[in-house]
């Protein structure tokens, strides 16, 4: 990917803090994958009541 500014790259909204984060190099193969913005999230995913489905689980 050539250099972008960071206002450009692509983001998404975690869905259990709610906050945006933005596209990462080491995620540029799985980007459609990637669901939470952090591990810590990922492991909260049930402490927000619903378990939030990811493509794999539908």
């Amino acid at each position: 990917m050539a250099h972008r500014k960071k206002s450009d790259l692509p983001t998404k909204v975690c869905p259990v803090c709610e906050r945006p984060f933005s596209w990462r190099a080491r995620w540029k193969h799985q980007w459609d994958e990637i669901v939470y913005c952090s591990k810590r999230c990922s492991g909260q995913r049930w402490r927000k009541g619903k378990p939030v489905l990811t493509t794999s689980d539908a």
